[in-house]
């Protein structure tokens, strides 16, 4: 029986998620596209920045769910997860430094052996290698970290443990205002860093002041099945996404060769963009879920809307935030964008915060569905004021906007998963979300990035504005896919 938790332990226990979150924070908006503008050609780099996200989202994908299942397991005498933790981090350590390194490959005489093999130079070839493995040694970490909350915290004392979790994960996005002006002066060994530094404190946190009782006996049950349903699953993500990008690309040359106007070509490649984007997302979460929670998935069709919008919603809302800092600098033309993205995840953090805490609040005295749709309304028009912007306070306002359809939407959409899920397999249906999730980020990048690149060469600023219209009608979708959803509590059929 679990003793009652002060807030010094609820503290300790999510303090890791403050180093994670400060880590993905920085590295995902920021870092990564200052390093790709350094490492390939202008009208690629869009391109390059989505290869780095899709090939960092599967590896999490794959790894996270796996380090959660076989920490479950583990017999080790500093308990089932620290283990997880620790090495973790002492490998994030290392990657960080390969991808600090990556800027001393800037020229390399290795380009002329790597280029012509992987057609791209040495730097970005180490930046890859370093994100990838970084990737693997933090979701090692996280996936543990996932399971201190199950394993520590009485029933009735969760809910105030995940908000001290949320408010680690929100941190990040107020003290990255510091480090954007740091980048944005080539200081890489600084802000690397800064990450390491943070992950190795709060992992020291978690070690020392964090207890664990020792699993005696390894469970009997066997993880080999939900393994390969892993593998598939992220498998099924990576080639539907790269599915789709051959036919954008292929549909791009077609239409390049017969001299259709550019006004036909954003018509035609915009609309095909947004049907192949909610396209993966659907054939994604159907044999998902499949894959996931099989033939249970045809008699639990709300839950698998309910993917279906959460999908919609995070695939639009995670991409824009990703190509921000270049739609800042290609379009707006400011000459910090990295120190202005900063700024600009700050104010969305701003009002993050009170839209989670008030739609929380509000989602069980109006309804979930209600608060999802103006979620997903307010931040369609957040999106459509990006398309119009041409001075940073328009973009400051559009900010504002998903800022607040962000954060009703986390306070309003897992409420809603929870009550659509079986109580008494609530992992299991909820797990397939938390795999998918990374899906969303590889379908609205991967997709996205190639796209930009094909319409910034028609015309210098175009391809953000094609693929931010693209996202707002994901956005619009997400709302349109909640009439498949009962009220909680109401069967289908009502």
């Amino acid at each position: 029986m679990h003793k009652t938790l002060g807030w010094r332990d609820h503290i300790f226990i999510n303090v890791y998620w403050l180093g994670l979150s400060i880590s993905a924070g920085v590295i995902t908006p920021v870092l990564l596209p200052y390093l790709v503008t350094l490492f390939v050609s202008h009208d690629q780099k869009n391109t390059y920045l989505a290869l780095l996200r899709v090939a960092g989202l599967a590896v999490a994908m794959l790894v996270q769910p796996l380090s959660g299942m076989y920490s479950d397991r583990s017999t080790h005498r500093w308990g089932r997860r620290r283990p997880f933790i620790f090495w973790g981090t002492i490998l994030d350590l290392v990657f960080l430094a390969i991808i600090g390194a990556s800027v001393l490959f800037i020229g390399s005489e290795l380009d002329q052996t790597i280029r012509p093999l992987l057609g791209f130079s040495a730097a970005f070839a180490v930046l890859l290698l370093g994100l990838v493995l970084l990737q693997a040694s933090s979701n090692t970490a996280q996936g543990a970290q996932q399971g201190l909350i199950p394993d520590l915290v009485p029933d009735n004392q969760r809910g105030t443990s995940s908000g001290v979790k949320s408010l680690f994960e929100i941190l990040p996005s107020l003290l990255a205002v510091f480090i954007g002006p740091i980048i944005d002066a080539g200081r890489i060994w600084l802000t690397v860093g800064i990450i390491g530094g943070s992950l190795s404190l709060t992992m020291l946190l978690t070690m020392i002041f964090v207890r664990e009782e020792p699993l005696r006996e390894k469970p009997k049950r066997d993880n080999s099945s939900r393994a390969l349903r892993i593998f598939a699953l992220t498998a099924l993500f990576v080639g539907v996404t790269q599915g789709a990008v051959w036919l954008i690309r292929s549909g791009g040359l077609f239409l390049s060769s017969r001299d259709v106007s550019t006004d036909m070509q954003i018509a035609i490649m915009g609309l095909s963009g947004l049907i192949v984007m909610a396209g993966s997302i659907l054939v994604g979460v159907y044999f998902g879920a499949r894959v996931g929670i099989g033939e249970d998935a045809r008699s639990n069709t709300p839950f698998v809307w309910w993917i279906i919008n959460r999908l919609l919603f995070l695939a639009a809302v995670g991409s824009i935030l990703g190509f921000f800092q270049f739609f800042i600098s290609d379009v707006i033309h400011v000459e910090n964008p990295a120190t202005m993205t900063t700024i600009l995840l700050a104010i969305v953090a701003l009002f993050l915060i009170p839209s989670v805490l008030g739609g929380g609040y509000l989602a069980d005295r109006i309804g979930r569905k209600q608060l999802i749709a103006f979620a997903g309304l307010i931040s369609t028009a957040g999106t459509l004021l990006l398309l119009f912007s041409r001075a940073m306070p328009m973009v400051i306002v559009s900010g504002c906007l998903l800022g607040v359809g962000a954060g009703t939407f986390m306070a309003s959409n897992w409420a809603l998963g929870t009550d659509l899920v079986p109580p008494k397999e609530a992992g299991r249906y909820l797990g397939i979300s938390n795999l998918a999730g990374a899906g969303a980020g590889i379908v609205g990048a991967g997709i996205g990035g190639p796209m930009a690149d094909f319409f910034n060469r028609i015309q210098p600023g175009l391809g953000y504005l094609v693929i931010f219209a693209i996202y707002a009608g994901l956005f619009l979708l997400s709302v349109v896919v909640l009439r498949g959803i009962p009220e909680p509590n109401k069967s289908p059929g009502q």
